[in-house]
């Protein structure tokens, strides 16, 4: 399992600074929607990211315009980018052959949607399926049992990642039902007190 550690809500000269300390960590370095809002792919991409050995993923859910809004993504550089299971068929279908077509990955966002729409998108056999829990709608949210009532419905979907305030008990039981790909934690890593010492923890709870 891989770890995907996201940074939001945070200012830009905070977001760099724990790009750089992640990097090397976690397998997966997120900057988040807000990130992407606040200061845009432009304003990222002048920052010259170069990381040596996480992968970097720009949370920008694309919802329409996709090729174009993709290969700003791509450009800044990104390696993993995200697009809404809920937009067109179109816009998912031309996203994920560009990212395929560079050698990229395409995230497919399942906020909200339903499994008929997911039986819809199923045959995209290289794209990350990423179950979400909306930080909006509050409550408790039981990832591994999510991850699993997931798996019983499409186990031929490979590649799924999980999000939604996961701690070190649920990223060690995910890791330990071996179906998730990745365990995304935000807060709980990059609002620590100590971000890093955080997420060696959670490496250590997924290997």
């Amino acid at each position: 399992m891989k770890l995907q550690a996201a940074i939001d809500r945070v200012s830009l000269d905070k977001a760099l600074d724990l790009v750089a300390k992640f990097d090397g960590v976690v397998d997966i370095i997120e900057l988040g929607t807000s990130i992407i809002k606040d200061y845009g792919m432009e304003t990222l991409k002048a920052q010259n990211l170069k990381l040596s050995n996480a992968t970097l993923l720009l949370d920008i859910k694309t919802n329409d315009e996709g090729v174009y809004e993709f290969k700003k993504g791509y450009a800044v550089p990104a390696d993993i980018l995200t697009v809404m299971a809920s937009s067109s068929n179109e816009t998912i279908e031309q996203v994920y052959e560009l990212s395929e077509a560079q050698g990229k990955a395409t995230f497919i966002d399942l906020l909200g949607v339903t499994n008929d729409r997911v039986a819809e998108l199923k045959h995209l056999e290289n794209a990350i399926f990423g179950l979400h829990h909306s930080k909006d709608t509050g409550g408790n949210f039981d990832a591994v049992a999510t991850v699993a009532d997931f798996h019983q419905a499409f186990p031929e979907i490979k590649h799924v990642a999980v999000a939604g305030g996961i701690d070190l008990d649920q990223a060690h039981k995910l890791a330990e039902q071996g179906i998730a790909e990745v365990a995304i934690v935000g807060g709980k890593i990059s609002g620590a007190d100590d971000p890093v010492a955080s997420a060696k923890q959670f490496m250590e709870a997924i290997k």
